[in-house]
């Protein structure tokens, strides 16, 4: 059995981690350098390219189904 410390000890290293790299980012004011603008890189939203006829829908359709199960998985303890 995994100890529940080692579940906090994990998320609080991948949210420290990303808070260090936005911070820097935010902080250097290069553009290309959040979380956000490399998303929408590679989604090709940024510049626009052929692969976003693809790449945006099925980002969408994958956060939805992750939410759609996530939510009722916590809260309802299902699945």
């Amino acid at each position: 059995m995994i100890p529940e410390w080692m579940w906090i000890a994990w998320l609080a290293i991948a949210a420290g981690g990303f808070a260090v790299l936005e911070t820097v980012a935010l902080i250097n004011r290069r553009r290309g350098d959040t979380l956000s603008e490399n998303i929408r890189r590679w989604l090709g939203i940024t510049p626009p390219s052929v692969q976003r006829r693809i790449a945006v829908p099925v980002f969408v359709a994958v956060l939805v189904a992750f939410i759609c199960w996530f939510l009722p998985h916590i809260v309802f303890d299902i699945l």
